[in-house]
C-alpha cells in the first residue's frame, strides 16, 4: 500500500476525496470510493491539511471524517480560520443536546446502531423545554426551523422516502463530547432556567 497516489485515476480519487473533505463531512456510507482513499492516504491528508491550520478528525469505527480548526502550538499566533467558528442559536444547541443524549441511550440499550428518530419524537422531545405558548402551530414550526437546521449542519439525516423520519448521525459525538454529556443535567437545568426567564 503507497502513501502517494499514482497515475490520473488516483489522483482524481484523491483530489475529489479531498474536496470533499473541505466541503464538509466525509461519510464512508456515502462516499465508500473517496472513504478507501482516505484511509490510503490519511498521513498525507494530515501533512496537507497542516499547512493550511486543520487538522482532520477521523473515526473509522463510526464511518466519519471532517476538518477542524487547528490551534496554533504558540497561542500568540494568530491565523485565519479557514472553518469558520458556528454560532448556533438556543434552540438549536438544545435540540443537538436532546439528540445526544438519546444517542447514548440508544448505545447504551444496544441492537441497532442506527437511531432513528420521528418528527413528532422530536417536537414532543424539545416542547418541554420551551416557553409556554398560546399558539401551537407557530411553536411547531420554529421547531420545524430548528430541526432543518440540525440537517443542514449535518447531525441529522431525513430517511429516503419517509420526510418525518430521521437517523441521528454519529459524527454528533464528536460534537458533542462525554464529558459535556457527563454535564448534560446541569445544561438542562439551565435551558429550563432560560426558559423561565423567557416566560417572565
Amino acid at each position: 500500500m503507497t502513501d502517494s497516489p499514482t497515475g490520473n485515476d488516483s489522483d482524481n480519487r484523491f483530489s475529489s476525496m479531498l474536496i470533499t473533505l473541505f466541503k464538509g463531512v466525509l461519510y464512508q456510507d456515502q462516499h465508500p470510493q473517496y472513504w478507501q482513499t482516505l484511509l490510503d492516504h490519511v498521513a498525507r491528508v494530515r501533512d496537507y491539511v497542516r499547512v493550511l491550520g486543520l487538522e482532520l478528525t477521523l473515526d473509522e469505527a463510526e464511518g466519519y471524517a471532517f476538518l477542524r480548526h487547528r490551534e496554533p502550538d504558540d497561542p500568540a499566533e494568530e491565523r485565519p480560520r479557514l472553518v469558520p467558528r458556528r454560532q448556533l442559536a438556543y434552540p438549536v444547541s438544545l435540540l443537538l443536546a436532546l439528540l445526544r443524549k438519546k444517542l447514548a441511550e440508544h448505545d447504551t440499550a444496544g441492537g441497532d446502531p442506527r437511531l432513528i428518530v420521528s418528527r413528532d419524537d422530536i417536537v414532543d422531545m424539545v416542547r418541554v423545554f420551551l416557553p409556554a405558548s398560546a399558539n401551537e402551530a407557530k411553536q411547531v414550526n420554529r421547531i420545524d426551523s430548528d430541526l432543518n437546521r440540525v440537517v443542514e449542519l449535518g447531525f441529522l439525516r431525513r430517511l429516503r422516502g419517509q420526510p418525518n423520519q430521521f437517523e441521528v448521525r454519529r459524527i454528533l459525538k464528536s460534537f458533542v463530547d462525554a464529558q459535556w454529556l457527563a454535564d448534560l443535567d446541569t445544561q438542562l437545568a439551565a435551558y429550563r432556567e432560560h426558559v423561565a426567564d423567557d416566560e417572565a
